[in-house]
């Protein structure tokens, strides 16, 4: 069956891109099946798990870390420091965004396909030809941070003197369950050898 020229066309320009993927030939050689239309064949499993949610949320997930994640490293390694801004933006935007999630997440449960969404979101936002989490950062964000900066500092101040009363209190809590604990096995050991010394005594008599 012919395909169409446009379709012929398209397939020979995604060959051209797989290519540059020596894993892709690997493939190509094992199944017998030209490498385009494995990724395309992957590409639509994919966008189904997406749409229809199976897994969707733990794939967003390894989609804004990991590529992120790497190319952070990469910059973090690299001389050039306007990478590292690019990713510091995205890693500010990824929690803020992180965090509005938490609090409407029952809310996300009822919108169709979110997770599409989210997934298209992420990309935008970390790719360096859309750059999208650095437009969001000048946009807005920047802005709202710095209004509210103070704020942020106070709050998160009082978190840590929160956490380390909690701490202090779980701690002497769990030091005075355990003297009491040892307190009552040494009382319950020494009633023991109290018993076997009464029991040996009446047997000598």
């Amino acid at each position: 069956m012919q395909l169409p020229v446009q379709i012929e066309s398209k397939l020979k320009q995604l060959r051209v891109k797989c290519n540059s993927f020596p894993a892709l030939q690997k493939v190509e050689d094992t199944l017998k099946v030209p490498k385009e239309y494995v990724v395309l064949v992957a590409g639509a499993l994919l966008l189904i798990l997406v749409f229809f949610g199976m897994g969707a949320g733990s794939l967003c997930n390894v989609v804004g870390f990991v590529y992120p994640a790497f190319k952070s490293f990469q910059a973090i390694e690299s001389k050039v420091r306007g990478d590292d801004t690019q990713w510091l933006i995205y890693w500010v935007v990824y929690a803020f965004f992180s965090i509005i999630e938490v609090f409407v997440d029952f809310l996300l449960y009822w919108i169709p396909f979110y997770y599409a969404f989210k997934l298209a979101f992420l990309l935008w936002a970390m790719l360096p030809q859309t750059r999208g989490a650095k437009f969001l950062y000048d946009s807005f964000l920047r802005d709202f941070l710095k209004k509210n900066e103070s704020k942020i500092d106070a709050a998160l101040n009082d978190a840590k003197r929160s956490a380390a009363t909690v701490a202090s209190e779980v701690a002497g809590a769990a030091a005075e369950i355990s003297s009491a604990g040892l307190s009552a096995s040494g009382a319950f050991a020494l009633k023991n050898n109290v018993d076997k010394f009464n029991d040996e005594t009446k047997k000598d008599d």
